[in-house]
């Protein structure tokens, strides 16, 4: 029976020369590629490798995907850092995905579409940078009242 990184390896040589394939590479452009790594073959790479090459060629071969991915973790950030700045930063990344399905009113993060994904992440900035703002004043005012100064607001 084959070990599980032995199956793993197996999987990404597949999608590796499958990748490839969509995007027309002859074997000397796979050399060329690999080639990078040290090596002379796609066996002889890493699954850490295979994993990685994979991905760029995910991203060139799926353009929309590798934007739609990063915009997820534009969302996912821009909440995790909305929920550190109220003081619920120790909720874990399903908490935050949770908080995403609910402003999108759907039910599974990986389907929420990319122009709501830029709503969302736009609207967790700005609540961050509202509440940013809000306290700077809040602590000038609080600092008047408390030690009787006049400073001036407007500045």
């Amino acid at each position: 029976m084959a070990t599980v990184t032995a199956q793993q390896q197996k999987w990404l040589l597949k999608k590796f020369h499958t990748l490839c394939a969509r995007l027309n590479m002859d074997a000397d452009m796979k050399l060329a590629l690999i080639s990078g790594y040290g090596v002379e073959s796609s066996k002889d790479l890493t699954n850490a490798e295979l994993l990685e090459l994979c991905d760029k060629l995910n991203e060139i071969a799926n353009p929309e995907d590798a934007k739609i991915d990063k915009m997820r973790k534009r969302v996912i950030a821009a909440i995790g850092g909305w929920l550190r700045m109220i003081g619920k930063g120790d909720e874990g990344i399903n908490y935050i995905k949770g908080v995403a399905c609910q402003a999108a009113k759907v039910d599974n993060f990986n389907k929420i579409p990319l122009e709501r994904l830029t709503t969302i992440y736009n609207m967790f900035l700005r609540k961050q940078k509202d509440a940013k703002s809000v306290n700077e004043v809040v602590g000038k005012i609080t600092y008047e009242v408390r030690f009787g100064t006049d400073s001036n607001l407007l500045n």
